[in-house]
């Protein structure tokens, strides 16, 4: 049995939790070390609802004020995002950047998503070194750039850059759900949820939906459908009345 330095045994976890480490500066520090300045973590929110656009961050935190307990963003309650959201933009540099549904429609969902976290990095005050993105892809950038999946659980940079690109997101489609009442916007951010696709059938598609997502092209097209069969309807009642005005 292993045991702590005071000879007590650690606490175990609950049957069936496992223990996930939190993400780690290592990687930016070792860069640091080899006089490799600014670093930047970036990510993005938003590749699979239906509705908004992908927000991408990017941030340079500083060596000497990382604000504590900084995790990926789905590990963290939405209020703790908030809080931790206050902390990293009061200490650190960073950038954000959007892509609209109208450019997901125009360029699939994984371009865009790749265009707008280039534009993040691009936007930092001073553009950095090096840059570590989540995911496969790396980015088309000035400086070196290393992906690594499932960045956002283990570079302290990513898992930042996660809670602002989550943070600013989530209140932008609360924004957008004082426009557009009635499809839950503030509270599934625009998801595949069954309130947004009950929305969705009743409602009809709004400019904020991406025009090629599944779920939105058959409200669409069952949208469509019905404006033709009431204009049909309106042309037969039309006729009757015609008719019976000449009779």
């Amino acid at each position: 049995m292993i045991r702590d330095k005071s000879g007590k045994e650690p606490a175990r976890l609950p049957k069936g939790v496992i223990a996930v480490a939190p993400p780690s500066f290592r990687r930016e520090r070792a860069l640091i070390k080899r006089g490799v300045w600014p670093v930047a973590g970036c990510d993005e929110a938003g590749r699979g609802p239906l509705a908004g656009p992908v927000v991408a961050a990017a941030v340079v935190l500083d060596p000497k004020r990382i604000p504590k307990g900084i995790d990926d963003s789905k590990r963290l309650t939405p209020e703790r995002r908030e809080e931790l959201f206050e902390e990293i933009c009061a200490t650190a540099s960073f950038a954000v950047a959007f892509a609209s549904p109208a450019r997901i429609d125009r360029d699939n969902i994984l371009r865009a998503s790749l265009w707008a976290l280039a534009r993040a990095v691009q936007a930092l005050p001073e553009m950095p070194k090096h840059v570590f993105v989540d995911g496969r892809d790396r980015l088309d950038t000035p400086c070196d750039c290393e992906a690594v999946i499932g960045g956002d659980g283990l570079v302290l940079s990513i898992a930042a850059a996660s809670i602002v690109a989550k943070v600013t997101r989530d209140r932008l489609m609360c924004a957008l759900a004082q426009d557009c009442p009635g499809y839950g916007f503030e509270s599934h951010k625009g998801y595949s949820v069954p309130e947004h696709l009950e929305a969705l059938d009743r409602l009809g598609p709004t400019v904020h939906h991406r025009r090629l997502f599944a779920p939105v092209v058959a409200a669409r097209e069952r949208h469509q459908a019905m404006a033709i069969e009431g204009e049909v309807v309106a042309m037969g009642t039309q006729t009757e009345v015609e008719i019976s005005a000449g009779i």
